[in-house]
């Protein structure tokens, strides 16, 4: 079985460029994608905080550029769902839908996915209604009456983009103040097409075959309304994708690996990077950041050791 320098797991902004940046120290890298390169970044159109892009740029055009560079420098991205990872005499043995795999490093990369309310009605209405998706469903939606959950940069910018379909957005939030940038909430408030409803809980969806309407609770005052609407987008948060390390990693009681700040994890040998770590800030371009110290760590673990 051949040894690789690395393995990374996942090729999100920050598992792209942690292949950018093994491939330009010369190390032998495999790439192992479940799904297809991007990770949460496709989730939404555009880009409009990224340096060097003033005017924005497309989600999926910028994820061709990474993997395109990556690739430029020999990095090989395989379609493999990553089922375990264990010690090895040589390093680790990555255990894949599609065989095994020995690596010197590894370096987790696997991002996040949506996280869910867990409330009555969200479950069966999923799919009929309910959402954690703007840029995916939102065309379906045009002239309809939409409640957009959350506070975050991400729950902000899929109402002002879910706004140009719908007649009407209401963002439920619920707290007083927001917790996304400040010229987000500034362009959502000028949105004539945006309404707020401020301290306030969702506690069910109502509907039989699609959406009718959301229960909101007054969390200061304790009141009940309803807010009839035909779609739910839901953007809450986010949920690493690490159970299958549960039993290797040391990780914070949402599943976030815990790293340093070189990326190290609990596992000498094992780095970390981007959304499924715990860090302050969940951005492409910390998610860039990580990706290029945890490939420098892994190098230099590798030096080390010889």
């Amino acid at each position: 079985m051949n040894l690789h320098d690395a393995i990374i797991i996942g090729s999100g902004s920050a598992g792209l460029t942690a292949g950018l940046y093994a491939g330009r120290f010369r190390m032998d890298t495999l790439v192992f994608e479940r799904m297809s390169p991007g990770g949460q970044i496709l989730l939404s159109p555009s880009i409009d905080n990224y340096p060097g892009f003033p005017a924005g740029l497309g989600t999926e055009e910028l994820i061709s550029r990474f993997k395109k560079q990556a690739e430029e420098v020999g990095i090989d991205i395989q379609s493999k769902d990553v089922l375990e990872v264990k010690r090895s005499s040589d390093g680790f043995l990555v255990r894949t839908s599609e065989g095994d795999f020995e690596t010197k490093t590894v370096i987790v990369a696997t991002g996040a996915q949506p996280k869910r309310l867990d409330i009555k009605g969200e479950l069966r209405l999923t799919g009929k209604g309910v959402s954690y998706c703007g840029t995916c469903d939102g065309p379906l939606f045009k002239e309809k009456d939409i409640v957009v959950i959350g506070g975050g940069d991400r729950a902000i910018e899929e109402a002002l983009f879910l706004a140009a379909y719908a007649k009407k957005v209401t963002i439920i939030h619920r707290r007083d103040e927001f917790r996304a940038s400040m010229i987000l909430v500034e362009k959502a408030k000028a949105n004539p097409k945006i309404d707020f409803f401020l301290e306030g809980v969702v506690e069910e969806i109502y509907g039989e075959n699609k959406v009718d309407a959301v229960k909101v609770r007054n969390v200061k005052t304790g009141a009940e309304s309803q807010v009839a609407c035909q779609g739910v987008f839901v953007f809450v948060g986010i949920l690493p994708n690490t159970d299958f390390l549960k039993n290797l990693l040391d990780r914070d009681e949402f599943g976030f690996i815990i790293t340093d700040q070189e990326m190290r994890t609990s596992q000498a040998g094992i780095f970390a990077c981007g959304d499924c770590r715990k860090k302050s800030l969940y951005q492409v371009v910390t998610a860039c950041g990580d990706g290029a110290i945890s490939a420098d760590s892994a190098y230099k673990y590798i030096i080390n050791k010889k």
